[in-house]
């Protein structure tokens, strides 16, 4: 194998939405770093069962921004 090419892992915290946190070995920041999740499986619709959060910056709603006046 290749010396000095694998990236360095060490330890990050990873807090949760509902404030739980966990220690985990990482590739991202520094080590000792907090990351602050957004999205996790406490709160994601895929896991909860409950509606989609809709994205007003996305595509279509671009779309329908631009094109939403003219009627059919």
């Amino acid at each position: 194998m290749k010396k000095d090419i694998h990236p360095d892992y060490h330890m990050i915290t990873v807090k949760m939405t509902d404030g739980t946190e966990f220690q985990t070995r990482s590739t991202w920041g520094k080590e000792g770093d907090t990351i602050n999740l957004d999205i996790d499986p406490s709160s994601h619709p895929a896991w909860t069962g409950g509606p989609a959060r809709v994205q007003d910056k996305g595509q279509v709603s671009k779309f329908k921004n631009r094109f939403g006046n003219f009627g059919i």
